[in-house]
């Protein structure tokens, strides 16, 4: 996979710098889907994580590291760890024993379900966790609690992609390809992907690319600094991104620059698409966009002349109410012209969350079981409740959405686990989010840190930070890694699958959950995912440690995993064909008006990761981005008498929010942007749209309307 050549000399380098009493654990990095490879400098007898060299050995980053991954270690040590559970008394948090937060969290439950049903009590979980945890929160949501009502924060991430994938070639892997493929292609699409900042270790990639001559389009409302760099950059309207696309797709069918062949033989749908994209022309399309027509043009040229490419696409297209269908568009123009199946071509969503490809895969969304099995396959169902041990009628069916749970609370949900997650912050219309938690008879917290969300919470149980266990996650590519870690916790705090395993043996469900260890648990979920489409079954630890991670899916221990999706040309339908789906353009849930005359857009910063509850605490992060700003064009802030720096106040039908000026010419003159790493005042999600894609079930958190005022 392409190591750098001095990678041996290199790591023996920075081994030996290694103080006397010290040692170095192989891990990677617990922030986005890269999941770089880093060496974590422990002291030997204290168990102290002192520092953090990157890995050479490891090809995704070769010896890189981000600000976010040079700073991770830090958050083992400190100050404000959660150490102790913590119980709601007389309206304060205080500190507690184990058994009591235990016993009060079982007893609540138990009334709960009694009272209510068992569906009565939920769980929102999160994909920053290892694959192992992410099965056990499902199995434990369904055989230790046996509710329906489990999803988790990946529903506001990578669910268009996932669906969008699935309804396009039946799979839903973030990628089709490895990421060094990406290197040999002759044209890059990237759209809504800031990834400069957001995945700044898959630049080197993309530099790849254009050191052999690749052309780079960027689909983005701003000049970001991927933008800069690129040969074209469409700067598309927020929401507007399938009638860009059924532009760009009528100039490849006009102009014939698509693959006749491939489409015929290995493509349905192709009459429908043709024929919906011909009212598309790049005037009309220019129209809706604000994209020039030249511009739509060189794109479409640059793209379908091209014999490699790759699209790749992140949050910006899909966290829309049609961002299932924006996701299929966009991997329509790779079936359209052949570009899949070999170096160089094909399609991927970069991944925001640590594991939010593995995250998604093994039963902690509501309506999947492991190894991508629907919940509601029979099948499926009899096959996991034979590797469970239980009868097939005790697996609940499927459950509500996160934010359609979140919705639910103090009705027709009663109570609440929470893990590793902090929709105080992440979801949209946080303020409405608060009345729900509060409404809640009882709500428990499973963290790291005291965050907005855990703050609410009737008990707070510390968990610990990805350096103290031992696990797997997926990145990016679908290369499961194996993350090592140090054998310590932080005060009281206990691993989050010991306390699910712990908490089920109080609720006499003890027999399904008796695990000693990661692999334990890990060797199961191989089981569980055998067959299903993302078969885990022939991966073990000693495999990822020898080919530093195995591609899903691996269906034998003496299988090498399966780097590059579709080289048979075989897609994952009973046809074996691909889907080319049409989709009319019919824009954002919300639009624009005189009370409410600009569109608001959210996207993330170099510095800081998702909710920011682990960034903000790391003082060499947050001093460069302490405090949310809004994105202001200087036409749009000269008509509006608004100076740099000035603060001002953004409002829209849900809510407001103050914060400075920031005058760049990067942004759209009809759009502002925010980033979205804080929470309580600071929550830009104070004003975002809840509405839904059907499909996926994702928040249109890309589009809304606002005005803004001067304080």
């Amino acid at each position: 996979m392409g190591h750098p050549q001095n990678a041996d000399y290199a790591q023996r380098e920075f081994d030996a710098i290694l103080r006397e009493g010290e040692e170095n654990i192989a891990t990677h990095c617990c922030f986005c889907g890269m999941q770089c490879g880093m060496n974590i400098r422990v002291e030997k007898e204290t168990k102290k994580v002192v520092g953090v060299e990157p890995r050479y050995d490891f090809p995704m980053n070769g010896g890189r590291l981000c600000p976010k991954g040079a700073s991770a270690y830090r958050q083992a040590e400190l100050g404000d760890r959660l150490k102790q559970p913590l119980i709601r008394k007389n309206g304060q948090l205080v500190e507690s024993s184990w058994e009591e937060a235990l016993n009060l969290v079982v007893s609540k439950i138990q009334d709960i379900q009694a009272k209510h049903g068992k569906d009565a009590f939920g769980i929102y979980s999160g994909s920053s966790m290892t694959n192992e945890k992410c099965y056990l929160v499902g199995k434990f949501a369904r055989i230790g609690l046996g509710t329906k009502n489990i999803d988790y924060n990946g529903r506001y991430c990578m669910s268009s992609a996932a669906v969008g994938f699935n309804q396009s070639v039946g799979i839903d892997r973030g990628s089709t390809n490895p990421w060094s493929d990406i290197k040999f292609a002759d044209v890059l699409l990237i759209a809504g992907s800031n990834t400069a900042e957001c995945h700044p270790l898959s630049m080197p990639y993309i530099w790849g690319a254009r050191d052999r001559g690749a052309k780079l389009i960027v689909v983005d409302p701003r000049q970001t600094k991927t933008a800069l760099v690129s040969d074209v950059h469409l700067d598309v309207r927020p929401g507007t991104d399938i009638a860009l696309v059924n532009g760009l797709i009528h100039l490849l069918i006009k102009e014939k620059m698509i693959d006749q062949n491939f489409i015929d033989s290995h493509t349905v749908g192709f009459s429908e698409l043709e024929q919906l994209t011909k009212a598309y022309t790049p005037e009309k399309v220019s129209e809706i966009t604000g994209v020039s027509v030249d511009k739509i043009i060189e794109a479409a040229r640059l793209f379908g002349q091209a014999k490699n490419g790759f699209v790749l696409f992140a949050r910006g297209i899909e966290q829309h109410s049609n961002g299932s269908d924006t996701v299929s568009s966009y991997v329509n123009l790779s079936l359209l012209t052949g570009k899949i199946g070999r170096k160089g071509a094909g399609f991927a969503t970069f991944t925001g969350q640590g594991n939010g490809q593995g995250g998604r895969e093994h039963g902690q969304k509501a309506d999947q079981l492991p190894g991508y099995r629907k919940i509601t396959d029979p099948d499926a169902r009899q096959y996991i409740a034979s590797v469970w041990g239980v009868d097939e009628k005790e697996i609940p069916g499927p459950g509500m959405s996160a934010f359609e749970l979140l919705r639910s609370l103090g009705d027709e949900v009663k109570g609440l686990l929470l893990i590793c997650s902090n929709p105080m912050v992440s979801a949209p219309s946080v303020g409405d989010v608060k009345k729900y938690l509060e409404k809640l008879d009882f709500f428990v917290a499973m963290d790291m840190f005291l965050s907005e969300s855990a703050e609410l919470a009737d008990v707070v149980l510390p968990s610990t930070v990805w350096i103290e266990d031992t696990g797997t996650t997926t990145n990016v590519e679908g290369r499961v890694v194996l993350l090592k870690g140090i054998e310590r916790t932080a005060g009281e705090a206990k691993r989050d699958w010991q306390v699910l395993c712990e908490i089920a043996d109080r609720l006499g469900r003890g027999k399904y959950f008796q695990y000693n260890s990661s692999r334990e648990i890990f060797d199961e979920l191989r089981t569980a995912s055998k067959g299903g489409k993302a078969d885990y079954s022939g991966i073990t630890y000693e495999k990822l440690e020898k080919m530093d991670g195995v591609f899903w899916p691996c269906p034998s221990e003496e299988h090498e995993g399966t780097p590059r999706l579709f080289e048979d040309l075989q897609f994952q339908f009973p046809d074996g064909k691909a889907r080319l789906l049409a989709f009319e353009y019919t824009g954002a849930n919300e639009k624009v008006d005189a009370e409410f005359p600009y569109i608001l857009t959210t996207g993330r910063v170099v510095y800081h990761y998702l909710s920011g509850n682990q960034t903000r605490r790391i003082e060499a992060l947050n001093k460069f981005c302490p405090e949310p700003y809004v994105e202001i064009h200087p036409n749009t802030a000269k008509k509006l008498g608004i100076n740099n720096q000035e603060l001002v106040k953004l409002v829209s039908r849900r809510g407001e929010l103050t914060v400075p000026a920031k005058i760049t010419k990067i942004i759209r003159e009809d759009t502002f942007f925010v980033p979205y790493h804080w929470g309580k005042t600071m929550a830009i999600n104070h004003l975002t749209n809840p509405a839904l894609d059907p499909k996926s079930k994702i928040p249109e958190f890309k589009v809304c309307a606002v005005r803004i005022e001067k304080t």
